[in-house]
């Protein structure tokens, strides 16, 4: 009988404002992340993650992988490029409909996946974006967590996928750094608290604003 996975989805922005210091610090925070993750037993037991880039393409630079065979590709961004968003979300829904296993009369399916979206700026395919919000919306997700990156994201825009939109003043190490340890956070809350009726997710850390 397979373990019950808790599939995780990171959703990354990778256009070419991200260049430089900021996707840097994204990739110093994802290490941490995984550090972090591993150091929970929970965690190690049921996690699997999944990682997605968007700029003017959609990659799935980490397709889901159980948490203890994870290897993190570097990951990096275009000289330029748009904000593809929508096109990201339509991807992952259809990798939710396909990566995540329903329960049958003989074995019980994963746990409701979370998803976890960076981006910092907004979406260029705005068609796109709203056409997939009612898809994610139906994805039944357990948490989506959108975090709103430096002075040109638009959170509003973001809240119109989940009430748990998160802003980060500064795109440094130290901002990223703090976003990912506080996903790590959530992740394990979610991993400690599968089955239980809902997930209480921790407070975010002081450079992390929650948007109300």
């Amino acid at each position: 009988m397979s373990n019950r996975r808790l599939p995780v989805y990171l959703a990354l922005d990778t256009s070419g404002s991200m260049r430089g210091e900021p996707i840097a610090a994204v990739n110093v925070g994802l290490h941490a992340l995984l550090a972090s993750l591993r150091q929970n037993p929970f965690a190690l037991e049921s996690v699997s993650l999944s990682v997605i880039t968007f700029d003017r393409e959609v990659i799935e630079v980490l397709p889901m992988t159980p948490l203890d065979q994870v290897t993190l590709p570097e990951i990096v961004c275009p000289e330029s490029g748009p904000t593809f968003l929508g096109a990201a979300l339509h991807d992952i829904c259809d990798k939710v409909a396909r990566d995540v296993r329903k329960s049958t009369a003989d074995e019980r399916g994963d746990w409701r996946p979370m998803l976890f979206i960076m981006t910092d700026g907004k979406p260029s395919d705005t068609l796109a974006f709203e056409e997939a919000i009612p898809r994610v919306k139906a994805a039944q997700f357990a948490a989506i967590i959108a975090c709103a990156a430096g002075p040109k994201s638009v959170p509003d825009q973001l809240k119109l996928l989940t009430h748990i939109v998160v802003s980060l003043d500064t795109m440094d190490s130290s901002g990223f750094a703090s976003f990912f340890q506080w996903v790590s956070s959530a992740v394990t809350a979610g991993s400690a608290s599968v089955g239980a009726a809902g997930m209480a997710l921790p407070p975010p850390p002081a450079e992390v604003n929650l948007v109300l």
